[in-house]
C-alpha cells in the first residue's frame, strides 16, 4: 500500500476501502466514548438454539471466521481493517503491474476474499492474550450431594422450608427443602444433605444422624 495518497483513497475504485476505513474509526470514537457495549461486549454463541445440525454448520462456519473468540467489536474492526488494507494493497499491486487498478465491485470481491482468512487467523491470534470473562455460575442440579442449613420454618413433606446451601464456589444459594422420608421434620437450625431435587423443590436428610436413603 505504499504510495497511497488521499487521492488514491478517494478514487471511485478505492471507495469501499475508504468506507471500511471511515467505519473503523467509527468503531474507536465509539469505543473512546463508552459505547461499545451496544455493539456486542461479549463473546458470541455460536452454537445457539438451533437444532443439532443447524448449530453444528453454524458454529464451524463461526469458529473458521474466528467469530466468539474476541468481542464482536473487535472482531468487526479488524475486519475492516483487514478487508481496507488489504483492498488498497491490492489496488497499488494491479496498478503497478497492469498501470491501472481493478473497478470497485472486482476489488472489493477480491478483498474479501483474502480479508475473512485473515481476519480469522488474527482474531485467532488475539484470542490467545484477550480476557475472557470466567463464571462460578453452577446448575441448579449441581447443589444436590451439597449440605446445607434449614434458615428458616421447620421442612416437612408438603411443607418446605428455606434452606442455606453453599456450592462448590462457596456461593449461597437459598432453596426449598422438604424430608426425604416421609414422617420425617427438619428443624430450623439443622444441617441437612441434599440427595434429590423434583422441579423447585430439594429433597433432604438430617446431615447430623446417620445417613438412610431406602424411602
Amino acid at each position: 500500500m505504499k504510495g497511497t495518497k488521499v487521492g488514491d483513497l478517494l478514487a471511485p475504485e478505492n471507495t469501499p476501502f475508504a468506507v471500511a476505513l471511515a467505519l473503523l474509526g467509527l468503531l474507536a470514537l465509539v469505543q473512546l466514548v463508552g459505547l461499545g457495549h451496544l455493539l456486542g461486549h461479549g463473546d458470541v454463541d455460536a452454537g445457539g438454539d438451533a437444532p443439532d445440525g443447524h448449530a453444528d454448520v453454524g458454529g464451524g462456519l463461526a469458529s473458521l471466521l474466528g467469530i466468539g473468540r474476541v468481542p464482536l467489536i473487535v472482531w468487526l474492526s479488524c475486519l475492516l481493517a483487514c478487508f481496507a488494507l488489504l483492498g488498497l494493497s491490492l489496488q497499488g499491486l494491479v496498478a503497478g503491474i497492469f498501470g491501472a487498478p481493478f473497478g470497485a465491485a472486482p476489488a472489493t470481491g477480491a478483498a474479501l476474499l483474502a480479508a475473512l482468512p485473515a481476519n480469522s487467523a488474527v482474531t485467532r491470534l488475539l484470542g490467545l492474550v484477550w480476557p475472557h470473562d470466567e463464571t462460578t455460575a453452577v446448575p441448579v442440579d449441581a447443589l444436590v450431594g451439597r449440605r446445607g442449613t434449614i434458615a428458616v420454618g421447620t421442612a416437612a413433606r408438603g411443607n418446605p422450608a428455606r434452606a442455606v446451601v453453599h456450592d462448590l464456589h462457596g456461593q449461597q444459594h437459598n432453596v426449598m427443602v422438604e424430608p426425604h422420608h416421609d414422617g420425617e421434620t427438619l428443624a430450623e437450625g439443622t444441617q441437612v444433605l441434599l440427595v434429590r431435587r423434583e422441579g423447585e423443590i430439594f429433597y433432604a436428610l438430617d446431615g447430623q444422624g446417620p445417613i438412610r436413603l431406602d424411602p
